[in-house]
């Protein structure tokens, strides 16, 4: 079973623009925790967590494809 496109263009690069914003602060919060800036486990958690997410919304602009129309909802976007 393949992936097919259910996404246009505006959709792609909404969800390339938004993955790429989120991921990074990701980044800058997993090294101000590696570099001991920033103490506890939240860090690894908050910075984990927008680093995942903002690799799945790269891969679904990259594909053209989005979660959330494949499970049937019908976004604006």
């Amino acid at each position: 079973m393949a992936i097919q496109c259910n996404i246009n263009q505006r959709g792609r690069m909404l969800r390339l623009i938004a993955g790429v914003l989120i991921e990074g602060p990701g980044w800058i919060v997993l090294a101000l925790r590696f570099t001991d800036f920033l103490s506890g486990d939240w860090p690894w958690f908050v910075g984990g967590g927008a680093v995942f997410l903002g690799m799945f919304l790269i891969l679904e602009g990259a594909l053209g494809w989005c979660v959330v129309r494949a499970l049937g909802v019908n976004t604006s976007v």
